[in-house]
């Protein structure tokens, strides 16, 4: 009868080992599983904007967390063309939903490549890659000019300046109306001839000017043609919103309301004015004319961008007309 007993309590203990460790195996199934059923997060990468010599902003919008909640996020960076965040990167919070990321410690003149990224029990997303290049380039003045890659393209993020051209001949600064608009060859102004609008919003120029063989921009930069300026347009949704991503936030320089501005492209435009067919200026704050290199008859194709819409507009206008210019990398 004791042996009965015996047998039985060890029947008893082992069955017990047999449900625990069943168990185990039941939990481990469990935790397998959710963790099979986590996928990274999805996200995108913001647009390059404020870029300097040494620092740019990004950042990135997280659409879907993966099943998992999101532990890192930030964006990171390297001149290799995919990061990852064993490269350079920065912490910007937890959670779902859209951030802002500061790049810093960058090396001047250089091409870099950028990815939002998003991490979670099952990994690591990243958004797609967004080139830049950082730098600033001067002219023959002295003045410097931010620059800003947008698409393929690399652009002055202010008005030109200067009042020589590339060799370092004077570009005649003609303040008369009646003698600017008897011109047939290159000259600039300053808005109402006043040399303290100059460094906000740069000189206006005639076409002739922008026409020279002498170049007005600096070395390695031409004025845009009228295909390059649509290729900007395009790839910024088409003109009729590009204006908006284009236009400075906000009041300091443009009129209210300034319709549509979000400059989330980089390009900081700014209404400059222009020089008009009566000799007289019009539209500080409130209109930005910009040149294009291409000619059309007896008139040259530019660019207008208004306080009151987030459209772009392509017109041509009569050569001797003085309006801004922005200079693109070659």
């Amino acid at each position: 009868m004791k042996t009965k007993n015996n047998v039985l309590i060890y029947f008893l203990i082992i069955l017990g080992f047999i449900t625990i460790l069943a168990n185990s195996c039941k939990k481990e199934d469990d935790t397998n599983n959710d963790q099979t059923q986590a996928a990274v997060p999805t996200l995108t990468t913001a647009s390059i904007t404020n870029i300097t010599s040494g620092s740019a902003t990004s950042g990135g919008n997280i659409s879907a967390d993966g099943g998992a909640a999101v532990s890192a996020r930030g964006v990171c960076w390297s001149t290799a063309q995919t990061p990852t965040v064993a490269d350079n990167r920065s912490t910007d919070g937890t959670g779902t939903g859209s951030f802002t990321s500061n790049l810093t410690g960058l090396a001047a003149n250089t091409t870099y490549y950028v990815r939002a990224y998003a991490t979670n029990s099952a990994g690591t997303g990243y958004g797609s890659a967004v080139q830049f290049t950082t730098g600033t380039v001067t002219d023959i003045d002295g003045n410097v000019y931010h620059t800003v890659t947008i698409g393929t393209q690399v652009w002055m993020v202010e008005n030109l300046k200067v009042t020589k051209y590339r060799n370092g001949d004077p570009i005649p600064n003609i303040t008369d109306g009646t003698q600017w608009n008897n011109l047939t060859a290159g000259a600039y102004c300053s808005y109402d001839n006043n040399a303290a609008n100059v460094s906000t919003y740069g000189q206006l120029y005639n076409w002739y000017a922008v026409n020279d063989s002498r170049n007005i921009c600096p070395a390695g930069w031409h004025v845009p043609t009228d295909a390059e300026w649509t290729t900007l347009t395009t790839f910024l949704g088409g003109e009729s919103v590009a204006g908006g991503k284009m236009k400075e936030a906000g009041s300091a320089h443009w009129a209210l309301p300034n319709t549509g501005a979000t400059n989330e492209s980089g390009f900081t435009a700014l209404p400059g004015g222009w020089r008009g067919y009566d000799k007289l200026f019009h539209d500080l704050l409130y209109t930005g004319y910009w040149w294009s290199a291409t000619q059309s008859s007896s008139s040259a194709w530019e660019r207008q961008l208004y306080q009151g819409t987030q459209t772009v507009d392509r017109l041509y206008l009569n050569q001797y007309l003085g309006i801004s210019v922005r200079c693109i990398k070659d």
